[in-house]
């Protein structure tokens, strides 16, 4: 399996088709052990950005990926980190949440020293903020820019036409407008991705990186016969809310009939999962998330079944989730 590499949007910036997220795992759901491993195997088989947000295990997340890199000692060009701000670490106190300068500075600096890295590839306005004007935002990611902390920002799930705001303030007054976005994009869940972005890819050339391209799981096929027992994701306390949203018997329907196709294809669920998203253009990365070592090997080996993915095949895969 060899790496592939695109690049970020309209940007110079290359980043491995497939990345690894720290979402749920890193700092509360695997060891410290488990998460170096995961790293170091995403490494050498090529994965070169690696993302995280303040708020993934209220800032654990980071400390975690922060000693794995200063312990692997890998030449700090060859990876790109990421960090969100926007929902805090925790304390919901005025001013320690949203995309206010005051936030960004704070969230910026304090992701920096969680990471032990002089400056993020990447930084991610994590969520819209209907309290900050916009032009406060991109104008506090621009300094950020100057003062070599940040060499790129973007959005995470933010509206189109938010996107196409901050553009506009951007070019009016010659700052950097956002890069990339960060949606959730998967067969179950499209519309926004390919309906409303389609104006932001082609208008302003915006990246992606891509997170829950399985669903929560649920494209692994392994709830098609029902709720396996076990540490799944959805079975984990905290994630009921997810629980509810992905085991939707709709869902579960066409999971099941997209298991037939991936079948008679030769591959698995997840290959097919993966590989579908990896069809789209507008992707530029998709983020596997992974708590054992064995899903991340298998999850990389995705790459060499795009091709599988004819004009044909789409078109059936199409029928089903339409």
């Amino acid at each position: 399996m060899e790496m592939q590499y695109r690049n970020l949007g309209r940007s110079g910036l290359k980043v491995s088709a497939l990345s690894l997220g720290s979402w749920l795992t890193f700092g509360s759901q695997i060891s410290d052990a488990t998460a170096t491993k995961l790293m170091a195997h995403a490494y050498d088989n090529g994965v070169n950005f690696f993302d995280n947000a303040e708020v993934y295990a209220y800032g654990k997340s980071e400390i975690v990926m922060g000693k794995i890199l200063k312990k692997m000692k890998w030449d700090r060009s060859s990876y790109v980190v990421s960090s969100k701000a926007y929902f805090g670490r925790g304390d919901r106190r005025p001013n320690m949440t949203g995309l206010s300068r005051k936030h960004l500075f704070e969230a910026c600096n304090e992701a920096l020293t969680r990471l032990q890295v002089d400056y993020l590839d990447l930084f991610f306005c994590h969520r819209p903020d209907p309290e900050t004007p916009i032009e406060e935002t991109v104008w506090a990611m621009n300094l950020l820019m100057q003062q070599g902390k940040i060499l790129y920002w973007g959005t995470s799930e933010w509206s189109a036409q938010a996107i196409t705001e901050a553009h506009l303030f951007a070019a009016k007054n010659h700052l950097i407008g956002p890069v990339m976005e960060q949606p959730q994009y998967n067969m179950l869940h499209r519309d926004r991705f390919e309906k409303d972005y389609a104006p932001i890819f082609k208008n302003f050339g915006m990246g992606t990186t891509i997170w829950s391209p399985l669903a929560s799981g649920l494209l692994t096929g392994k709830y098609n016969d029902g709720d396996p027992k076990g540490k799944t994701r959805l079975n984990l306390k905290k994630s009921s809310w997810l629980r509810e949203d992905v085991l939707q018997e709709h869902k579960l329907n066409k999971t099941r009939k997209l298991t037939a196709i991936a079948e008679k294809l030769d591959m698995s669920m997840t290959h097919l999962a993966l590989a579908w998203c990896l069809k789209n253009p507008n992707v530029s990365t998709v983020i596997l998330g992974a708590s054992k070592l064995m899903h991340l090997k298998d999850n990389l080996n995705c790459l060499d079944k795009v091709d599988r993915l004819t004009p044909k095949v789409m078109e059936k895969i199409e029928k089903v989730i339409g």
